[in-house]
């Protein structure tokens, strides 16, 4: 058995695939040492714990799922962005059934702190980079944001619409971004 593993990337993406492949029950240190052809101890010297490998698990999936794509004018029009975002869940939810609900049901449990708070950071992220989307459109009316209904505050109400959708496996991003255009344009 080799007892060497090229890289850390290595290692979460094979479990990954075991994810994608059998499901989140899947990874522990055992079944990647046995998928990367190293000894359990290899998967130690990166990891100290099966807890600290699946949520470097989880945050390598949404990395994967939410990467930023290479088109930036993406991150300039809200329609675009909210577009994107649903194809994106789609195509979370295609490669990883059920991470979305398992992930998130399972990480509200109280041993699992580590998970949560980089689920917790995951959405920050995005809906910070969607009410930094809001800011730049110049599409939006100038007098679309006031005082009591803010970027910000719109942002979560999109957010929560997506999250909402997310759950309900619904990829289709019409009635939000008819919100959007009603509301913004």
């Amino acid at each position: 058995m080799n007892t060497v593993v090229t890289s850390k990337e290595d290692i979460l993406q094979t479990s990954r695939e075991l994810i994608r492949r059998q499901g989140w029950s899947a990874v522990n240190i055992r079944s990647v040492a046995a998928a990367c052809g190293v000894s359990v101890g290899s998967i130690y010297n990166y990891f100290d714990s099966k807890a600290a490998l699946v949520s470097a698990a989880v945050e390598s999936v949404w990395c994967e799922i939410f990467h930023r794509p290479e088109d930036g004018a993406v991150f300039q029009d809200t329609q675009d962005c909210i577009t994107w975002m649903y194809g994106q869940m789609e195509y979370g939810c295609k490669q990883y059934p059920g991470f979305f609900t398992l992930h998130s049901l399972g990480f509200m449990q109280e041993d699992k702190s580590d998970g949560r708070r980089k689920m917790q950071q995951t959405w920050q992220h995005i809906l910070n980079e969607l009410c930094a989307v809001l800011k730049r459109d110049v599409r939006i009316r100038a007098d679309a944001f006031t005082e009591q209904f803010t970027a910000e505050r719109f942002a979560d109400v999109v957010f929560s619409l997506m999250l909402s959708a997310l759950l309900r496996q619904d990829y289709d991003p019409s009635a939000v971004l008819e919100i959007v255009r009603r509301t913004l344009y």
